[in-house]
């Protein structure tokens, strides 16, 4: 055994107090350097995409952006409107307003057409991702004038202040979030291990990871910029594959402790645990990583944040499992020698160390598929097929501003915007680019545009054209009535594109133009991603086949195994769109359907699910393999190799449901969303995929299985151990 992996081990078992102290300097410089290069936050220009973003590139180009603006409502606290009074306090806001470096100015007072609310609305200078962080001076001018005039409410709202109530939700929920996954993964390994410290194991060194991770993170956003999301991503695949990871390989020490009776010292059942377990830990941990490199095909900078999240925490995970592990197993398996000893010289029995090499509940589990191996495929496949149904009925969409949770108080205040001013509800940018010796023809064409908008029912008013400097670039506001996620802000936007621009602006000879706004991104973004969908899956595809038959040396595993990842992510999105798409859920968890799903959910699942799913797959063909190796049939080393996987399998699928269910409490619907489908797949993977329909299939091909490799029929007569019993290990 000289592989990779057990050099490692055995350096660790040998120098165990240098690999922890050393794990410790590297998770500690980790968040030293992350902290001291700071994270490289994405810009607006990154989110740019399809003609929306087109559209927004040329307005910068020409100075004439949107700009973020917040919108502050004046109304009265009880009794009639006071309008004098409303009007005073809004030439102070405005006043006070405009002294802040922050403003870029502040348009006149509006007032509701049910003469209630005076609406002050006020544009910040700057990139509109970074307004969010100019709201506190807004806010606080906004309070010091609701202080002076006390009959009077003036509430703030706007897209700054909405993304900061949506970022300090978010922080929240993952703070309750950490307070539901933590107490029941260790409860779970308490179960599993039956002591504290070892128990403990898993959890620190998951938890270091994700510290470490963490800081990297920071590092790597310098090349990737993080979308904001790279830290969710962190702790809810950090602690799931930490723990599982951690858990494989300490399962594998008790088991051969266990079985080795005494007679093999700490190194020893290391480097053994190293040379199976540690081998399936990288191998798996590669797949998650080349799995979730697809992402960076989907050309979006939220995807690519989220790989990136995904690909550094899981490799500093395998790096602990390979390092820090092995040292810890030494010295807590010292320990454990050290107490046999005193046992032994006081006469007392030594303790006996679990062997959970399986049980009754598991053989029940397994007895369908071992005596009825194609009626249980049958019947599995088909359960997973009925899964499928739903997603006849899949509609993709992008979660708009107006899906956020009203416990955020901006978000209150932007439904009362809405209904006072409902002309104001969104805004269309029309923005075109032409020599500037036609301004005037481009100028002519957009007036007509909006004429033509004025007698459309879908548009409630247009601003005057504006043009930049140097004549080129020049930009048309049209107002729509309707809600951002309506059918009608659509369908103006569907108006616009197909019938208006081209009969008006598209007459103009060499103009490009385009449409931008907030609807625009709704719709552009799904329509992004759909056409990368292919290239994504495909590749998706590609890699997990060729990850599965390298490890395995079997085309005929590889291509089992794309097919069941297939079979239970499409089950897992059956479901989320039965749960989510429909109202029956709603009570149960908290949430308010939007008819849709997020169009992040599914791209997402299939890569997360795919790298996910490699662990169980690795986990358990290796323990088959393993048999096989030895000379054992196919047909007993397939229920036997199961069967000694499956409490750890359960128990890793356990941790990562616990941290996926714990997304669904977050207010953010696309979490709860991704968590929900996470969720499930793990579930549906770990306990149907891998305990009916893996080993109803390896049992129907046989010996077909391994094709096209013949190493297991090579190695038959010369890999067994006769003196102990163990199985040869391939660690080529």
């Amino acid at each position: 055994m000289n592989s990779f992996t057990v050099r490692m081990a055995r350096w660790s078992a040998r120098h165990p107090w240098r690999a922890i102290v050393g794990w410790l300097v590297f998770v500690v410089l980790c968040l030293g350097i992350g902290s001291a290069v700071g994270t490289h936050s994405a810009t607006t220009a990154d989110y740019r995409v399809g003609e929306a973003g087109r559209a927004e590139a040329i307005a910068a180009e020409g100075g004439l952006e949107r700009r973020a603006a917040e919108q502050v409502l004046i109304s009265s606290r009880s009794g009639p409107f006071d309008r004098d009074a409303a009007e005073a306090a809004a030439e102070d806001l405005t006043a006070r307003m405009k002294r802040l470096p922050e403003v870029a100015g502040v348009a006149d007072p509006l007032l509701s057409e049910d003469r209630r609310i005076l609406m002050v609305e006020v544009a910040l200078k700057g990139e509109e991702r970074d307004a969010k962080d100019k709201v506190d001076a807004l806010a606080g001018q906004t309070d010091a004038v609701a202080k002076a005039y006390p009959g009077l409410r003036l509430e703030e709202t706007g897209s700054p202040s909405i993304s900061k109530g949506v970022d300090q939700q978010r922080g929240d929920d993952l703070a309750l979030s950490e307070k539901i996954t933590l107490p029941i993964t260790l409860v779970t390994l308490l179960v599993v291990f039956g002591s504290v410290t070892m128990a403990g194991v898993p959890l620190l060194l998951a938890l270091s990871s994700i510290a470490a991770a963490i800081g990297l993170s920071m590092v790597v956003s310098h090349l990737s910029p993080d979308a904001g999301v790279g830290t969710n991503v962190i702790l809810m695949i950090g602690l799931a594959v930490g723990v599982d990871y951690t858990l494989f390989y300490l399962k594998r020490e008790r088991e051969e402790r266990a079985r080795s009776g005494g007679r093999l010292s700490s190194e020893a059942l290391v480097e053994l645990a190293a040379a199976t377990s540690g081998r399936a830990v990288m191998i798996s941990g590669l797949a998650v990583v080349a799995s979730t490199a697809t992402l960076y095909l989907a050309s979006d900078v939220i995807f690519s944040s989220l790989a990136t999240g995904t690909i550094v925490v899981v490799l500093v995970a395998v790096a602990s499992s390979l390092t820090a592990l092995p040292a810890m197993l030494v010295k807590l398996g010292r320990r454990e020698e050290r107490r046999a000893r005193r046992r032994a010289e006081r006469g007392k029995p030594a303790r006996r160390t679990r062997d959970d090499s399986g049980g009754r509940v598991w053989a029940a589990l397994l007895r369908p598929a071992s005596r009825h191996p194609l009626a249980t495929l049958c019947v599995s496949v088909l359960a997973l097929l009925a899964l499928v149904t739903p997603l006849a009925g899949l509609k993709i969409t992008e979660m708009s501003r107006d899906t956020h949770s009203r416990d955020i108080a901006a978000m209150r205040v932007y439904d009362r915007l809405n209904a006072a001013f409902p002309e104001r509800r969104v805004t269309h940018q029309v923005v075109v680019r032409a020599d500037a010796e036609r301004s005037g023809e481009v100028g002519g064409a957009l007036r007509e545009l909006a004429r033509r908008a004025d007698a459309d029912p879908l548009f409630a008013g247009a601003s005057r054209v504006r043009t930049s400097a140097d004549h080129r670039i020049s930009a048309l506001e049209l107002r729509v009535p309707y809600l951002g996620n309506s059918d009608q802000a659509y369908d103006s936007l569907d108006h616009l594109r197909e019938n208006y621009l081209p009969a008006t602006v598209g007459r103009v000879e060499g103009a490009e133009f385009g449409v931008s706004g907030d609807v625009a991104r709704y719709a552009d973004y799904p329509a992004h991603q759909n056409s990368k969908l292919p290239l994504v899956l495909g590749a998706l595809l590609l890699v997990t086949f060729a990850m599965t038959t390298y490890a395995f040396r079997s085309v005929v595993l590889g291509l089992i195994g794309v097919v069941l990842n297939l079979l239970s992510a499409a089950a897992a999105l059956g479901l989320l769109v039965l749960v989510f798409q429909g109202t029956w859920a709603e009570g149960l968890l908290d949430f308010h359907s939007t008819g849709s799903i997020g169009s992040r959910v599914p791209l997402f699942l299939f890569v997360i699910l795919f790298g996910l799913s490699m662990d169980y797959q690795v986990f358990v063909v290796s323990r088959i393999r393993e048999a096989v190796l030895t000379g054992v049939p196919t047909r007993q080393a397939v229920l036997e190799g199961i069967r000694r996987s499956a409490s750890v399998v359960t128990s890793a699928a356990v941790v990562m449901t616990t941290v996926f269910v714990s997304f669904v409490f977050l207010h953010i619907i696309e979490m709860k969303q991704i968590g929900f489908v996470l969720a499930a797949a793990v579930l549906l993977d770990a306990f149907i995929v891998r305990i009916m329909v893996l080993p109803s299939a390896m049992l129907l091909l046989g010996e077909a299985s391994w094709w096209p490799s013949r190493t297991a029929g090579r190695t038959a007569a010369s890999s067994a151990h006769p003196a102990d019993g163990r199985p040869a290990v391939d660690v080529r």
